[in-house]
């Protein structure tokens, strides 16, 4: 008896570890990969980046302007940016001098299924005009 259960438990080990496998493959057995664009040295070092490299026009200065700037951006499978756009601005020219600094950078292109795709992100930068 204890033999038949071993057996059967070995059988539904294996049968457990195909499912397993099904998950992770296409129809093609090919890894399925997915991920969102990102910036290669981390968030923090790109909200850093941009606030420490935006060069303020000097009537935000003389107002202390602070806040985010929201821009949305497409990054491409060559990890360049295009149609960067400004969504909500602090105002003062702000927003056009933080769209300067992120079209510059390069950002680590999307995934799908191991291929490089394009893929639009939204997001917030920290502004501090002194």
């Amino acid at each position: 008896m204890k033999t038949i259960l071993l057996i059967v438990f070995s059988q539904l080990l294996v049968i457990c570890e195909v499912v397993a496998q099904d998950k992770n493959t296409d129809k093609q057995n090919m890894t399925v990969t997915t991920q969102d664009a990102f910036y290669p040295k981390g968030e923090q070092a790109l909200y850093n980046y941009v606030l420490m490299n935006t060069r303020y026009p000097e009537e935000s200065k003389k107002n202390y302007v602070t806040g985010n700037v929201e821009l949305s951006f497409d990054v491409m499978p060559d990890s360049t940016l295009k149609n960067v756009k400004i969504i909500s601005d602090v105002g003062f020219g702000v927003g056009e001098e933080v769209k300067k600094v992120v079209e510059k950078l390069k950002f680590a292109p999307a995934m799908q299924m191991g291929m490089r795709v394009k893929m639009n992100l939204i997001m917030d930068f920290p502004v501090k005009a002194h």
